[in-house]
């Protein structure tokens, strides 16, 4: 039985080609159609493509991706797919295919992928990528799961995907999770499979949240630049299980009294915030001020996450479970 799969196009390093007179590359030229024409798709597989944008991926914003997801759903609402794959540059891949994987409520595969070379280099992942993106869309074991991230062979979940090298074709990875299953030969095996899937219903405009990282000697000069910008919800990326320095405490509370929601996580690569200790600046100290527990979400996640749930119109307390 054929398959028919959705591919949308938007740009980033897999669609880059030298600019002219110059050795640097230019994102997004290429568009979806001259790349699936390399890829060698096996016969049984329909893939009809729309070139959505032409963009490096750090120019993306959430408004293209829900102008993605309008299109999505208008394709959807006259056509039958078995699955979507959608390629894009791999700076914000996880925080796009995350995004996308909580707004989105399709039984059918949806998957992000890029590449780490150009279409034009020796040793492209350009081509092999899409190619196995398609086929992960075409696994039924992959219905309801999610969105998923596909690169070098691997599949990973959107939930935990994070890029872990800045150039080399082993691009990604989900540290502490491990990934759902492999492509081989042209055969996708999945191993594993999330037990929970969430999905939310954007009820307004996407608020504005920034992302303020913690180190030693940290003070409050940051949190208070964001609170004066009025911004909806700050993430504050603490020290393992979810320490601050002492001196943005006050900051932090007056941000709690001024109803702007703040989440803390952890910069460490595995384990989740957890109010061990009972000292100024402790996950305790945090919690007892209001502060939201953001579990074992990374920084970038959780702003996703927050973004969302405040959004969306959910009670906040219920927002960061662990998965």
């Amino acid at each position: 039985m054929t398959k028919k799969i959705l591919l949308l196009a938007t740009g980033g390093t897999i669609a880059s080609e030298k600019k002219p007179n110059s050795d640097k590359l230019e994102s997004g030229v290429l568009t979806g159609e001259e790349l699936l024409e390399k890829c060698d798709i096996p016969n049984g597989i329909e893939v009809v493509v729309h070139s959505i944008f032409q963009k490096a991926s750090i120019h993306l914003t959430f408004q293209d991706l829900l102008v993605l997801k309008s299109k999505m759903d208008e394709l959807l609402l006259n056509n039958s797919f078995d699955g979507i794959v959608i390629t894009q540059g791999t700076d914000t891949l996880e925080e796009s295919s995350y995004f996308m994987n909580l707004i989105t409520d399709y039984h059918i595969p949806i998957v992000f992928t890029g590449s780490q070379r150009s279409p034009i280099e020796i040793g492209t992942d350009s081509y092999i990528n899409i190619k196995n993106a398609v086929l992960t869309a075409c696994s039924e074991e992959l219905n309801e799961v999610g969105v998923t991230v596909v690169f070098n062979e691997r599949i990973f979940h959107s939930r935990y995907v994070r890029k872990e090298h800045a150039s080399n074709i082993q691009g990604f990875n989900a540290f502490g999770y491990g990934y759902l299953g492999i492509i081989d030969n042209n055969q996708v095996r999945v191993f594993q499979k999330p037990t929970f899937k969430d999905n939310y219903q954007l009820r307004k405009d996407l608020p504005e949240v920034d992302i303020i990282k913690v180190y030693m000697n940290a003070d409050g000069k940051y949190i208070k630049a964001a609170r004066e910008n009025q911004v909806d919800g700050i993430v504050i990326e603490g020290v393992g299980r979810g320490q601050v320095s002492p001196t943005m405490m006050q900051e932090i509370r007056q941000c709690i009294e001024e109803g702007i929601a703040v989440v803390i996580t952890t910069t460490a690569v595995e384990g989740e915030v957890y109010p061990t200790y009972d000292y100024p600046g402790s996950t305790y100290d945090l919690l007892q001020n209001g502060v939201i527990l953001g579990k074992d979400y990374d920084s970038k996640k959780a702003r996703i996450k927050l973004m969302v749930g405040l959004a969306s119109e959910v009670p906040l307390h219920t927002l960061f479970h662990p998965f």
